[in-house]
């Protein structure tokens, strides 16, 4: 299967998920899935791809999600649950880079075959990880704060909170990836890839942002829809 059509599957696998956790599980359920996304796409965008003519890592899709996420707990359950969301996936991103490196404290068995794979891909997380904490704690704080903006201007300007929601959806995210994607990339692999290449993963994990965060569009009108239609039912 060629990259482009995986990477169409999985937008609309990943962002259906999302769906399909908050109908189940409701908050709870953006609380895991964000946890989830989180340390997945630290790990994925290890993987360097050529898809649409970019050179471009993995991950974008999952970190794309957490943004859809703490939209929609803005939209329907307010500013302090979004925060929550990124709190406990910041802590638990704390959690997972402290049990993966405490795996190399063991010395392995010599008829163990696993260990030097998990070395390859665990050593080198922690820069990532790190970054990822720092840069995530940043990018996502500012969506939260630029949805919230946003709405609020919205408000002020045509008098009804409910209007414009793809503004402030789209608005947020594109703004907060932007400063994910420049941060992330020069902080977690500078000196690892050539400038060039930075400049392409910068470029091409921008356009993929572009591209998730109009997709996540109608996920957040659905999210909205099904949360108003169970308030409406109580």
């Amino acid at each position: 299967m060629n990259n482009e059509l995986m990477l169409i599957i999985s937008l609309i696998g990943i962002y259906g998920a999302v769906l399909i956790w908050f109908i189940i599980f409701g908050e709870n359920g953006l609380f895991c899935f964000s946890v989830l996304a989180t340390i997945t796409a630290n790990i994925e965008v290890l993987i360097l791809i050529n898809a649409y003519g970019m050179e471009q890592t993995l991950g974008n899709i999952l970190f794309g999600a957490t943004f859809l996420i703490t939209d929609i707990l803005s939209e329907v359950k307010g500013k302090k649950l979004s925060q929550k969301a990124v709190n406990m996936s910041m802590f638990s991103s704390i959690c997972f880079l402290l049990l993966t490196n405490s795996w190399f404290l063991y010395t392995p068995s010599e008829n163990d075959f696993i260990f030097p794979a998990i070395s390859e891909v665990f050593s080198n997380t922690p820069r990532i990880m790190i970054t990822s904490l720092v840069v995530y704690f940043i990018s996502q704080r500012f969506d939260v704060w630029a949805y919230h903006k946003w709405w609020d201007f919205t408000t002020k300007k045509f008098g009804d909170p409910k209007r414009f929601l793809w503004l402030r959806n789209n608005g947020s995210t594109l703004l907060s990836q932007l400063i994910n994607n420049i941060l992330f990339t020069f902080g977690s692999f500078l000196f690892v890839y050539d400038f060039s290449t930075l400049i392409n993963i910068c470029v091409s994990s921008y356009i993929i942002f572009i591209v998730t965060s109009l997709a996540d569009t109608p996920i957040i009108y659905l999210a909205r829809y099904i949360h108003n239609k169970r308030q409406e039912s109580f």
